[in-house]
């Protein structure tokens, strides 16, 4: 397993990471309990979960049952601000205070390693917020603070809220970025650059259209993420999007790869990439995800995936 300093903070994690939004909810904690012990033992520190995963919860008390003392060995990523059961959301000093108190008691920890604000809130001022994380940080029951979901603006004004304010910047940016999703290298991740931060693509194999199990003109395969969104697949599957996805298999396939390794290799070749969030819920695609960044993409094999996703 690579590991990667959190942009320019001194927090180190796993080049992948895992992806906790299955647990409490989609998976049992049986098979949480593997997930998570296969995660570990193949390297993976970062483990990136939500108050709003799972139901009522659940992915953040699925993991504070089976982590255990291997709690201290692990970086502990979660969010907060989007509309939770109880309905409450936001970034205000009041819902920051509460929320993270209810995160931890889920965890069974006593701190976070990085709190994320999950979403921006259009109500309550950024420095409200940076300044309720500032003082987390100051209790210690938070290490570091991101976002996740912020336009390039947004992110250009929080960052300077806090150098004017002295307070604890972002240290990294949670965001869909993928072969097939490349927007955010129009403007947010010039941003991201800009201010050291360190970026989490979540959603690397684009829903799963980067898997290689859909075909073009094939019916859609059984119990799949996308045969169950089919609104979202719809957007995804596009004339364009399956040029792409096609020509991206051929080129990895030439190369003895598979596409799935194509698509995470691509996203560590990203220098401003901290660690790729990646979901599973099953040991072995756990095994599969590690495989998949080892390779090593040449300047000319990257020339040639700009071509391609063009």
């Amino acid at each position: 397993m690579q590991f990667r300093n959190l942009g320019r903070s001194g927090l180190r994690v796993s080049l992948v990471g895992l992806g906790c939004n299955n647990f409490g909810g989609r998976i049992d904690l049986d098979a949480t309990r593997k997930v998570v012990d296969a995660a570990i033992e193949h390297g993976i520190t970062l483990f990136d979960t939500a108050d709003i995963y799972g139901e009522k919860g659940g992915s953040e008390t699925a993991l504070g049952q089976v982590l255990g003392a291997r709690r201290k060995d692990i970086v502990l990523a979660s969010k907060f601000g989007m509309k939770m059961f109880h309905g409450g959301q936001g970034g205000s000093r009041r819902y920051i205070m509460s929320a993270v108190e209810e995160s931890l008691t889920r965890l069974k920890t006593d701190w976070l390693d990085l709190y994320q604000f999950h979403t921006p809130d259009p109500l309550t001022p950024i420095d409200e917020t940076l300044r309720a994380l500032e003082d987390l940080v100051t209790q210690g029951k938070v290490r570091y603070v991101g976002c996740s979901n912020m336009v390039a603006w947004q992110v250009a004004d929080a960052q300077w809220t806090a150098r004017e304010l002295g307070l604890p910047g972002f240290a990294s940016a949670q965001d869909e970025y993928s072969l097939l999703k490349r927007a955010a290298e129009k403007d947010l991740i010039p941003a991201i650059s800009h201010y050291g931060m360190g970026l989490l693509p979540y959603f690397p194999l684009a829903n799963g259209a980067l898997t290689g199990k859909y075909k073009r003109g094939a019916a859609m395969p059984e119990g799949a993420r996308l045969t169950k969104l089919p609104e979202r697949a719809g957007q995804i599957f596009s004339e364009d999007n399956w040029r792409r996805i096609e020509g991206l298999a051929a080129f990895a396939e030439q190369r003895g790869h598979s596409l799935v390794e194509l698509a995470f290799s691509w996203l560590a070749a990203q220098p401003v990439v901290s660690s790729v969030i990646a979901g599973a819920t099953k040991p072995e695609q756990i095994a599969a995800n590690v495989k998949a960044a080892d390779w090593a993409l040449t300047v000319e094999d990257l020339a040639e995936i700009d071509r391609i996703t063009q």
